[in-house]
């Protein structure tokens, strides 16, 4: 019989962050996950604290990336890998209009300090942008793909992952301890992301799932430093090779890459760039979004030793470490969860 303080079922970026809080306090854990769910794997992996379609702020960006980046810092300490690169984001002016929106929205004392107030003009002649840039500060991108893979190789070597799928059915509550198969544990943390679907204890949260692709291409004569953002995402990966991101699908929630993703992205591309290019992969993961964009964070409404941590949406690099230590603090210490997160508001 193995003891634990947690079970926790799913290892996504919500899974990481949440099991970050416990390693940092001490407590024992066991991760399930059956690699069912790609969203983190897809993800761009972008941490940018404004909206870039209205210049607006994002919610809480402040307090999220004062436990995110620390989190990150110490996870590539602990495990002798790069994860954070901090990488400047241009938005590209479509016309004069924007430019002026632009420097109203810099303005405004919640978006001063990550709006440059000078326009940056372009002389890249690989990219077609006659009225420049805006650079957004404070920025970077979470090599999300690395992370995952250091990660659970680092849990299975400490023993502490189970790959499998978490059979709900075989779960046994008591009043004090969750017993599954071999393991008994004082409480149950589920990160599945849209694998929720699947499990009856939560399942009737709204979760609003959204399918995101991406393709990576090669570019040798595209040569730029700084994330790119106009109708898509373009990311500087290194040695020529660029994330172009994402879609947005609501139907089809398979994993599969589809044609018309594909093409969808590569015509934004082709009005963003003149430069040769060479599509060399493309990927595909179901978001778990929710209608009021905020996570879905809290605990079973019956079951009070039962949690659920989902809901991370688009900005996952960013939310997931500053809710996970919400939930942290609400389950050891009583510090009530955020009101806009916690899954009460749907009851």
């Amino acid at each position: 019989m193995m003891e634990v303080d947690y079970i926790v079922v799913g290892i996504g970026i919500a899974g990481i962050s949440f099991c970050e809080q416990l390693r940092t306090n001490n407590k024992s854990f066991v991760v399930f996950d059956n690699a069912s769910q790609q969203s983190s794997t897809v993800a761009g992996g972008l941490y940018n604290p404004v909206v870039l379609k209205r210049f607006t702020s994002v919610w809480k960006s402040e307090e999220q990336l004062e436990i995110a980046l620390p989190l990150y810092a110490s996870i590539e300490r602990r495990l002798g890998v790069k994860l954070d690169y901090k990488i400047p984001v241009y938005r590209k002016f479509a016309s004069l209009e924007e430019q002026n929106d632009w420097f109203a929205a810099s303005d405004k004392p919640l978006l001063s300090k990550h709006l440059s107030a000078s326009i940056i003009r372009n002389e890249n002649d690989a990219i077609d942008a006659p009225f420049g840039f805006g650079e957004v500060l404070k920025t970077g991108r979470v090599d999300v793909k690395t992370m995952l893979e250091v990660y659970k190789t680092d849990l299975l070597k400490n023993n502490l992952l189970i790959e499998s799928v978490f059979d709900y059915d075989e779960l046994i509550i008591e009043t004090v301890n969750i017993k599954y198969h071999n393991i008994v544990a004082k409480n149950i943390v589920f990160a599945e992301g849209f694998g929720i679907k699947e499990n009856p204890f939560f399942k009737q949260l709204p979760l609003n799932p959204a399918k995101g692709e991406l393709i990576t291409i090669h570019a040798p004569d595209l040569k730029i430093d700084y994330v790119l953002k106009a109708g898509v995402f373009l990311i500087p990966l290194g040695e020529d090779l660029y994330i172009i991101g994402a879609t947005y699908e609501w139907k089809d929630l398979s994993n599969k890459v589809t044609n018309e993703a594909k093409e969808e992205l590569l015509s934004k591309l082709k009005k963003l760039i003149n430069s040769p290019f060479k599509v060399v992969s493309q990927v595909a993961g179901v978001r778990p979004t929710v209608k009021d964009r905020r996570p879905l964070v809290g605990q079973h409404s019956i079951y009070e030793n039962m949690y659920v941590l989902n809901g991370l949406g688009t900005r996952g690099v960013m939310i997931g470490p500053y809710v996970a230590r919400q939930l942290y603090n609400f389950i050891e210490k009583g510090i009530p969860l955020e009101k806009e997160i916690d899954i009460k508001r749907f009851e």
